[in-house]
């Protein structure tokens, strides 16, 4: 009777310390919760700056001056270069992934095409052209911009030395002259981390048109000077591919929160 009393005695103590873990409380578990990322807006000031290769090409024929005859068919005359940029403009970022901006650039260099005469011809340089438009785009990825753009574009080309196509001998000249026109284009532009925040780098390509013009002949000295009598009306075309560095003034990066 001893001995069942103490075996019930142990049975209560052993259910009442298996009942009293059951009811502790669990230790609490602290888990680090996740981080919040805001992507970076692509709205401000930026300047960029580079360079590209252009091609450079124009429908020309001789015409009578004065009189504007045409004496000759129409000829499709070419010719490239190199050349160097820079500009600057402003983003706007809209509607989640859609950006608009304005900007101006310039560009300089020698973009050689040929000036065409009767019976002699020469060097035509796209020596200047600067630009001022908008453009529109999409973020393909938060850090890459995918855009197309148009605006107004001015030119300035240089002047011809006319020389005999057979013995290359100067003859005449035309003089140098600045035209208006317009441009379409587009590109990609993506961030540059490893650079740092803020630096950002864009491939692009234009075509731009301009007014055609009609450049009088006249004789060198040596031929007496004056008028031929004779003109080449042009109308310039110049195509570019860039790559260019900008930096944007208010871009730091992804924001990341944690809590």
């Amino acid at each position: 009777m001893k001995k069942l009393a103490m075996t019930l005695s142990a049975l209560v103590a052993l259910t009442g310390s298996a009942f009293a873990a059951d009811m502790a409380p669990a230790p609490r578990v602290y888990s680090k919760a996740p981080a919040v990322v805001v992507a970076p807006s692509w709205t401000g000031f930026y300047v960029n700056g580079g360079g590209g290769y252009g091609m450079w090409s124009a429908d020309s024929f001789v015409q009578t001056f004065p009189g504007g005859v045409p004496i000759t068919s129409t000829q499709r005359m070419g010719g490239n270069g190199y050349f160097g940029t820079v500009g600057a403009g402003y983003d706007w970022q809209f509607n989640g992934a859609w950006v608009a901006g304005v900007f101006a650039d310039g560009q300089f260099g020698s973009i050689r095409g040929t000036n065409q005469g009767l019976i002699a011809s020469g060097p035509l340089k796209n020596q200047d052209s600067w630009a001022a438009g908008v453009r529109l785009g999409y973020l393909v990825a938060p850090n890459v911009y995918s855009y197309v753009n148009g605006g107004y574009s001015g030119a300035q080309f240089s002047g011809t030395t006319l020389a005999t196509n057979i013995f290359n001998v100067p003859i005449a000249t035309t003089p140098s002259f600045t035209r208006n026109g317009w441009f379409l284009g587009g590109g990609v532009e993506n961030s540059l981390g490893f650079f740092g925040p803020g630096w950002f780098m864009k491939t692009e390509y234009r075509v731009a048109e301009y007014s055609r013009v009609t450049l009088p002949e006249t004789f060198v000295p040596a031929f007496g000077g004056g008028l031929t009598g004779l003109a080449i009306s042009t109308n310039p075309i110049v195509q570019t591919v860039s790559t260019q560095l900008v930096y944007r003034f208010n871009w730091s990066g992804p924001v990341v929160a944690k809590y």
